[in-house]
This record gives C-alpha cells, structure tokens and sequence, in this order.
C-alpha cells in the first residue's frame, strides 16, 4: 500500500540536480540564523563552483541552522530541470534573473503540494475530497508552467485560496477528536511553558511557538499548519497524525528518542535516534 511519504517523492530536494538556487537567490540578514549578511541574488560565500556548499556539515557550528532547516521541498531542481532544461545561472546573467524570479514561486506551490497531497488523506469520498483532488491538479498543472507563465503567476492568491480549504479539511478531520482541545490560531506561545499540555486535536496553525516547553505535550491530530516551531522543546512529545507539519518544522525543532513523529515525516538526524524495537 502507498503511504504518503511515497506520494510525496518528487516533493524532496534533489541538490545534485539543482544548481544552489536556495544558495543564491534568497536574502538574508546576519542573525542567530546566518552568520553573515546576503542581498538576494548573491551567491553565498560558500557555496562552490559545483554547486555544493563548502561547509554543510559544519553549517550550525559556522552560524548558519537557518540554512540546515531550509527545504525547497523540491523547487530546486523543478526550476533547474524541468522549467531551464538543466541551465545554470551562471551562464546567462538574464537567466540569473529569471531563476531568481520563478524559483521563490516554485517553492510556494511545491509547499502547496506537499499540503494538498496529505490533505487528500485527511477526508474520506465526497464534496470536500473531490475539491482537494481539483485543487491539487491545478496546482500540479501550475507547477508544470514555463518561466514566463511561473513569473507571471500570483503565488500569494493560490495560497490563500488552498489555506481556506486546508482549513476545512482540517477542521473536518479533528471533528471527530473526543474532547478536543481549544484552539490556538495564531496564538503568541513563544516561551510558553506548555510541558505535558494536552493539545489533542487542536488548531496551532500559524501559532508562535518558538522557544516553547512542550516536552511530553499530546500533540496528536493537531493542526500545526505554519506554525513555528524554532527550538520548540519536543521531547517526549506525541506528533502522531499532526496534520500539515512539514520537515524543516521538525528539523528545527527540538527532539529526542521518546518524540513522536508523524509516520509520512523522518526523524532529524541531531536528534538522538530511537533505541533499536523502540519505534513511534
């Protein structure tokens, strides 16, 4: 049986066959993120002239974790091989510009994708399925658009439109959550000492939770669409069947052995792995 992970295989980053867009195209500002200052556009200063990065295994201890949880949940090589045929933007300095310009909105539908895809697991046959079905076929057919079509697309407005249904399916799916726990959209939890909170089937999408305590926290069946989950304390944690969690999410979180993790996603590497015949 094809589980969603397996769905979602083309939804993976693929760095070989890209050619360090996430290396080149965003800004960012030196902070507890990135040790340096980058204008957009600009190659980083370690990425090599293959397109690999001069110190990936050494990224957090040289200051840069925001790079260790980015995840272009595979724009890169869409952008790279299927849109410019396999370019490199060092070549054509106007095929620079126009990665620049289609890559950011390639990673936007791919995060579509990886939503849509789940969402279509969440809700059994009817109405709301058929429309997630709908809805994810146009987003694949956008996906497959040339650089002009992906430039001129208005990314934002797709993403409000899929947030909506999201959230309906969403909603549909905690609906059956025996004494579910109050919602939290978009509520500021960061630091918020949330140990042991019982947070079954609740909404936290778009919740601040960075720095938050929720080490041994029932987090089964909640919506963590969105949220920010930045050195969050997972440990001991339920996550099994959260709905809308995405690896970099994890990744930037806090967890351990005893982290239960949502089956589509894999444990992060830094995290102490599960002792072996001890699974979650």
């Amino acid at each position: 049986m094809t589980g969603l992970a397996d769905t979602r295989g083309d939804l993976a980053a693929d760095c070989g066959r890209c050619v360090g867009l996430c290396c080149v195209v965003p800004a960012f500002s030196a902070s507890a993120d990135f040790a340096v200052d980058k204008p957009a556009g600009t190659p980083c200063l370690h990425l090599l002239a293959d397109s690999r990065c001069g110190v990936h295994d050494q990224l957090r201890e040289r200051g840069f974790p925001g790079c260790v949880v980015f995840d272009c949940l595979g724009a890169g090589q869409r952008v790279t091989q299927d849109v410019f045929g396999g370019a490199d933007w060092r070549d054509d300095p106007a095929r620079a510009s126009a990665m620049a310009v289609v890559f950011p909105v390639m990673r936007q539908l791919t995060e579509l994708l990886w939503h849509l895809r789940e969402a279509r697991t969440l809700v059994g046959p009817g109405p709301l399925r058929a429309e997630v079905e709908q809805r994810l076929a146009g987003v694949e057919a956008l996906a497959a658009g040339s650089a002009d079509e992906l430039a001129a697309l208005d990314a934002g407005a797709h993403r409000r439109v899929v947030g909506d249904l999201l959230g309906r399916v969403s909603e549909a799916a905690r609906r059956d959550v025996p004494g579910r726990a109050r919602d939290r959209r978009d509520a500021d939890l960061m630091g918020a000492p949330l140990r042991g909170a019982d947070l079954h089937g609740a909404s936290l999408r778009g919740a601040y939770l960075i720095g938050a305590d929720l080490r041994g926290a029932d987090l089964r069946r909640t919506d963590l669409l969105g949220a920010d989950l930045r050195a969050a304390d997972l440990r001991g944690a339920d996550l099994a069947g959260a709905f809308f969690l995405t690896q970099p999410q994890l990744t930037a979180a806090v967890g351990d052995d005893t982290t239960g993790v949502p089956a589509a996603l894999s444990r992060p590497a830094r995290w102490a792995p599960p002792p072996a015949g001890r699974r979650r």
